[in-house]
């Protein structure tokens, strides 16, 4: 029951009612009108659309490791890339290289983005941009983004940011500059497929591989407390 079941989140009704009401349209017209032969195949493309619209602003609730240091995914997909870059330059953190992890959202995931760790809201900065594929690395310098900075209670920060894709035509944000964010607590999404990036502070390693899958809120990317070397996988 809980699969059948699962919250949506409110930016999704309005996308679900178009999608509905068009379906609806299309079938009952077809009856009416004795066209159901030609435009039942069109009603039934609909009545899949508006489910699968149900399907991506599905919100589930997520158990969030609470341990202090800990660094959550803030998005459900797929490890992209693992490397070194600077936080964008709107962030006003500097031009030294972080470690930087990204996540790829195809439109089959859950697009409802979470905070990375506790902590408070720095800065919030919008930049226009392009609409590239959200696979590619360039994608993280061309296309349109939301970036936010949040420092921690021991001073520590750290910069995500959410990224448009070739199909995402709208970043939604929820938080402002100076809110207190939990770990795992929602802050934003993105509608229909993108990439949220996670810059960690100098020193501190991820703890998951390229081709990782991660659920929003639940898997950690690094641990600030620990030592650990950055971590490797393979496929088996």
């Amino acid at each position: 029951m809980k699969v059948l079941f699962v919250p949506i989140n409110r930016e999704g009704w309005p996308f679900i009612a178009i999608f509905a009401i068009l379906t609806l349209v299309l079938m009952t017209g077809a009856y009416a009108l004795e066209w159901f032969n030609a435009v039942q195949p069109i009603g039934w493309v609909g009545a899949i659309l508006t489910v699968w619209c149900i399907c991506f602003f599905r919100d589930p609730h997520r158990v969030t490791p609470t341990r202090e240091g800990l660094v959550i995914s803030p998005a459900d997909g797929v490890v992209q890339l693992i490397d070194r870059a600077a936080p964008p330059a709107e962030l006003g953190m500097g031009d030294a290289e972080r470690t930087r992890v990204c996540v790829f959202m195809n439109v089959f995931n859950v697009h409802v983005n979470r905070s990375p760790l506790d902590g408070v809201v720095k800065k919030v900065a919008y930049r226009p941009g392009k609409f590239l594929n959200a696979s590619l690395d360039k994608a993280s310098v061309d296309n349109e983004r939301m970036s936010l900075s949040l420092e921690t209670k021991d001073g520590k920060e750290i910069a995500f940011v959410q990224i448009a894709g070739l199909v995402a035509r709208r970043i939604v944000c929820w938080t402002k500059e100076g809110d207190e964010l939990k770990a795992g607590e929602r802050f934003g999404m993105i509608r229909f497929g993108s990439r949220v990036d996670v810059y960690l502070p100098e020193g501190v390693e991820p703890m998951v591989s390229l081709g990782q899958t991660t659920k929003a809120a639940e898997t950690v990317l690094a641990d600030m407390n620990s030592t650990e070397p950055a971590r490797v996988g393979e496929v088996r």
